[in-house]
Order: C-alpha cells, then structure tokens, then sequence
C-alpha cells in the first residue's frame, strides 16, 4: 500500500489501454464484411470475454488503491466471484472451439464451410458462454448458502476457495463441484493440445499447411499455455499455497490471467493475422 497511487497511475494507463485494444478487434471484426469467417468472429468473442472479465476486477481494484478500508459487501463479494470465474472458463471454452475451427480448417478444408455453418458458430458461441454461466451459478449458489465465521480475504479480489476457507462447517459439496469444474475445464485443455499434435503431425507433409499452423495457431497456442499456467497456479495455491511466498508474487500470480491475457490476446492475433491488421491499419490511417 505504500506505493499505492504509483500502481493507481499504471492501472489508469493500463486498463484503458486493454479496453482500447479489444474494442478495435471487435469494431474491425464487425466493421468488415471479409471478416465475418468463424475464426474472427471467435476471435471477437475472446475479446468481448476480456472486457467482461475485467471490468469485474479492475474497477474495484483502482477504488481499492485510493480507500482507506479494503471492503466489500457479500452480494458483492459474489458477483465478483461470478464475473471473474465465468470469464476464466469462457476463455478455456472459447480457446477450445477455436482449436476445434483450426482442426477442421487445416485437417478438412473441403468440409470446412459444411461443417462451420452460421448454425454451429452460433452454437459454439452459446456454448462459450452457458456452460460456464451454468457452472458459476451453482457454485454461487453453493456458497451462498454458508454460514461465514469470518470475513477476511487474503486476495485482491474475491475467491471462490477465500470465501469456502470462512465457513463454519463443513463445504465438502462445495469442494468436490468445485474439482469437477476445474477438472472440467483443464480436460478442454487437454483436448487442445491433443488436437495440436495432431495438427503438427499433418503440417509436416506441406509447407502451405505449416504457414497456415504458425500463423493462426501459434498465438492460440500462446494464449492457452498463458490462461493455463495462470489459472492452475490460482487454484493451487488458494488450495495448498504457502505464506512463505512472497506477497508481492501472490498478488502478482493472483491477477496475471487478468493481467496478461486481456491484452495479449489482440496484439498477438492482431499482430499475426494478416487480414486482420491490414483491416486496422486502415482503420487508422
């Protein structure tokens, strides 16, 4: 806290910078017509993903910095919880139906435009975002039914497990949900990376297959080891973390998937995809 107003200075530098760039991904994409193929618009959805997620953090965040009292009240607490988490599960949902597009596209380019109709990108769209809607809202409801015998936090934002941790009895059904979603949705990554080697294996028999892996699915590859990483450091230590760790790179492991992946995600695919940064390049000048 005694640097507090140099972090309140680079967060307002930051977060409108981060909203910035996703809001011109998501105007390009809709601006063009050329970009109204699957992988933008999935594309897109990652974006529209890293503006909801974040405004669930960083506002607070920035008030946080500028109070003298770190409070929150328990709705909030739980919306906090719903907005953060949900997004976190969208990315791994959305990253997994984007590999799913890069699949077919590479392995099945002549069933490509039978397979990716306006029906299914709306299904998978829907299916990025319900299922982990669904999943929040019954840990949300889990939770609330607790009975809290304390009212400390140790994070920057609000938990799941924080919160779990404050019961006065017993939250085993909340703890074997909770295994169940997280398991889940490493299973999506699982798959990803699954579905990658194959592609590998295919882009060594062409080189135009092997331009068209680098340049859409490097950067997929980059954004799901980072959300990866990140999250799975957040689940373990909030479960089995020492205090013995620094409390500077707790709170820095603690917001880095709501750090890095919001604005990585357009530069890198911003920067990569041709189509996409002629469309922005001429957007600005």
């Amino acid at each position: 806290m005694e640097n507090r107003y140099v972090f309140f200075s680079l967060t307002a530098l930051y977060y409108p910078i981060m909203i910035l760039c996703n809001v011109v991904i998501i105007f390009t994409v809709f601006s063009y017509k050329t970009l109204h193929e699957p992988m933008y618009i999935f594309l897109c959805n990652l974006c529209m993903n890293a503006l909801y997620g974040t405004a669930g953090f960083y506002p607070k965040f920035m008030y946080d910095l500028l109070s003298q009292y770190h409070v929150i009240s328990y709705a909030g607490c739980l919306i906090q919880i719903f907005v953060i988490y949900s997004s976190v599960l969208c990315d791994f949902s959305t990253l997994t139906v984007m590999a799913y597009d890069r699949y077919v596209a590479i392995c099945r380019p002549l069933e490509y435009h039978s397979k990716m109709t306006k029906e299914k990108v709306l299904q998978c769209i829907l299916f990025c975002w319900v299922a982990p809607f669904f999943c929040l809202s019954v840990l949300i409801a889990l939770l609330s039914r607790l009975t809290l015998c304390g009212s400390s936090i140790d994070k920057l934002y609000c938990e799941i497990w924080g919160v779990a941790k404050l019961s006065c009895f017993s939250n085993t059904v909340n703890n074997v949900f909770g295994y169940i979603v997280i398991l889940l949705y490493f299973g999506h990554a699982v798959l990803i990376f699954c579905s990658y080697i194959h592609l590998i294996r295919k882009c060594r028999r062409s080189m135009e297959i092997r331009y068209k892996f680098i340049q859409t699915c490097v950067p997929h590859m980059l954004a799901l080891i980072n959300v990866t990483v990140a999250f799975l450091f957040d689940v373990l230590y909030s479960r089995y973390g020492s205090r013995s760790l620094p409390q500077s790179v707790r709170n820095f492991m603690a917001i880095e998937f709501l750090l890095i992946p919001p604005i990585l995600n357009p530069l890198i695919y911003g920067l990569n995809l041709t189509t996409i940064r002629k469309q922005v390049i001429g957007l600005f000048f």
